[in-house]
């Protein structure tokens, strides 16, 4: 469509965050310029029904990417948008979830600006406040936990992560993209001294059709994760709240007597 357009007229650039997944979860201002998109350039986790909003004329263009294994480079996605938003087109960057929270927002908006071009930026209901929520599960809590920290589980090598104090008593720790990597997280957590006994959800498919919330304690993470056979997308979220969540507990015997001695005292 964008082809047709009148080249002269200054296009631009609508990042838009689509939430963890249930269309429900947009925001007005997310199916407003839905709505008025020429061109929409798209993850590849984002549910079609969300896709619909577009108008039936609407260029969708998927920049799906996989770990290890990417179709577009960041930097042909940010080329691919410019020159679309330069015929004068509406472009919606559609993402997963918050634009700005481990979705390379940040960069793309540079690039747009870097080209002299218009961009604006709708924020969207971010996966963890989406999964946590649907899972009753919250992040802060009054009587268990007074600070949440948000990291990547791939993002340039745990090694190269430091993650001191954010997770222990009284603080909430959200790890983003941790399945592939979870057993190295539990290990690196508990290395860096927090208690192998502390609760531990993951929660797979947040608000979409087959979501599941798995409870158990840091020890066991990695095995919970394969034996259960985890896939993405998923959060972890590590620490006391966890322990209010409607998480169905997929517990080894000794980590179910453990989280039950915890549940006690936590009582």
């Amino acid at each position: 469509m964008a082809s047709s357009l009148d080249p002269s007229s200054r296009g631009k650039v609508i990042l838009v965050g689509a939430g963890p997944g249930d269309p429900g979860l947009l925001t007005l201002r997310a199916v407003d310029a839905l709505r008025a998109a020429d061109v929409v350039v798209h993850d590849g986790l984002i549910d079609p029904r969300v896709l619909d909003y577009a108008p039936p004329g609407a260029q969708r263009i998927s920049v799906a990417k996989q770990r290890s294994r990417h179709t577009l480079s960041q930097e042909a996605i940010n080329a691919l948008v410019v020159a679309h938003v330069k015929t004068g087109a509406i472009v919606v960057r559609l993402k997963g979830g918050d634009p700005f929270v481990f979705g390379r927002g940040g960069e793309e908006v540079e690039a747009v600006r870097a080209a002299g071009l218009a961009v604006e930026v709708v924020p969207g209901v971010s996966a963890a406040l989406g999964c946590a929520a649907e899972a009753m599960l919250p992040l802060t809590h009054r009587d268990h936990s007074s600070a949440v920290s948000f990291v990547a589980g791939q993002c340039k090598g745990l090694s190269d992560q430091d993650w001191s104090g954010l997770a222990g008593q009284g603080r909430t720790l959200v790890i983003y993209m941790g399945v592939a990597t979870a057993r190295d997280i539990g290990d690196k957590l508990m290395a860096d001294g927090v208690s192998p006994a502390m609760p531990v959800a993951v929660l797979e498919r947040g608000t979409l059709p087959g979501s599941r919330a798995l409870r158990t304690l840091l020890a066991d993470l990695g095995d919970l994760v394969e034996r259960e056979g985890v896939k993405s997308p998923a959060i972890i979220v590590v620490g006391e709240v966890v322990l209010l969540s409607d998480a169905e507990d997929r517990l080894q015997g000794w980590a179910a007597a453990a989280l039950n001695e915890t549940m006690g005292n936590d009582a």
